[in-house]
């Protein structure tokens, strides 16, 4: 028989994960992570060429050390292999937008005991026209960069001719990006609100693929899709938004708009049946109950089931390395 003793380093290193996100947070604004990239390395040059004291600056980089984001040998931090690969920016697969993003949301977190009483956020939710969507779709571009070119592997698109693609909810136009940058004859439309699809046009354009590139500004709830129009349509991270009834009726859309033999691509965090994992999906359920009237982290059975109520009768789920999944329906 074990002997072993359950530890309480699980509760505390939990019940002190806000004191992380909170370093993580300091860190990327004062652009720590850079400095140390570009040379500065003890705390003084740190301190200097961020503009923060010496003592706090000797705080934070501890905490940082305490995380693992940085390394110290001899008095000299340096970047850990993460912090380096997504910390440091200019970087593509730069993640310090995201980890800002978290930082500041720290304070609607401490809701939760109050929002789980109720079930609706403890603030009005307001998706049209937010600004912070501009932040956000920039921030969690990279992290969509490997499902955008997992997709247009998975469907051939290089070698996929003149196709049309339309991208609902397509925030900074990653998708766009990646597709039109494979295939030189595609063409892309984006429909999402009017400031969301500014800097998607921007965002696309740092690409070289603006002019394959288009946008329809307004409430993907209330547009048209139009009727067979399209090879591919793209639906990343909207499903989790919605609610079951509106995911049916948004995918009964995208169907009609997709021409004959065209695939419906959907990217989502993405929970098993049991609702025993991933723990990604699981835990960004309570990030849509704090945000969200009616949003929600769903089972893979549950998109089997509204997919083929819209009307879909192929579906091939995809999993991947990361917390997102994959579906294809035809």
């Amino acid at each position: 028989m074990s002997t072993d003793r359950p530890s309480p380093e699980k509760i505390t290193n939990l019940a002190t994960g806000g004191w992380a996100c909170a370093a993580l947070g300091a860190a990327v604004r004062h652009s720590l992570f850079t400095h140390v990239g570009k040379g500065s390395h003890t705390v003084e040059e740190i301190a200097a060429a961020a503009g923060l004291s010496v003592r706090g600056t000797r705080a934070l980089v501890d905490g940082l050390v305490g995380i693992g984001l940085l390394a110290v040998d001899g008095g000299r931090y340096h970047n850990g292999p993460e912090a380096a690969a997504f910390l440091v920016e200019g970087k593509p697969s730069y993640l310090g937008g995201f980890a800002k993003f978290t930082f500041e949301e720290l304070n609607q977190w401490a809701l939760l005991d109050e929002v789980v009483k109720t079930g609706m956020p403890a603030e009005d939710v307001n998706f049209e026209e937010n600004p912070f969507w501009e932040e956000l779709v920039l921030s969690i571009a990279p992290s969509s960069m490997p499902n955008a070119q997992a997709a247009a592997a998975h469907l051939q698109i290089a070698e996929a001719g003149a196709v049309s693609i339309l991208d609902v909810g397509g925030g900074s136009g990653v998708y766009s990006a990646v597709v039109l940058k494979a295939n030189h004859r595609a063409t892309s439309k984006q429909l999402d609100w009017a400031n969301v699809n500014r800097v998607a046009r921007g965002y696309v354009a740092t690409h070289g693929v603006a002019d394959r590139f288009h946008t329809i500004d307004g409430d993907f709830h209330k547009l048209d899709f139009g009727s067979a129009l399209y090879d591919v349509a793209i639906f990343s991270h909207i499903a989790h938004s919605e609610t079951p009834d509106d995911n049916v009726e948004l995918f009964r859309k995208l169907r009609r708009a997709l021409k004959e033999g065209g695939t419906l691509v959907v990217i989502d965090f993405v929970q098993r049946d049991d609702r025993s994992g991933p723990p990604f999906a699981l835990l960004f359920h309570l990030n849509m109950l704090l945000h969200s009237q009616g949003g929600a982290t769903y089972r893979q059975s549950d998109y089997r089931a509204w997919l083929t109520k819209a009307g879909f009768t192929q579906i091939t789920f995809e999993p991947t390395a990361g917390a997102a999944s994959l579906f294809y329906a035809r």
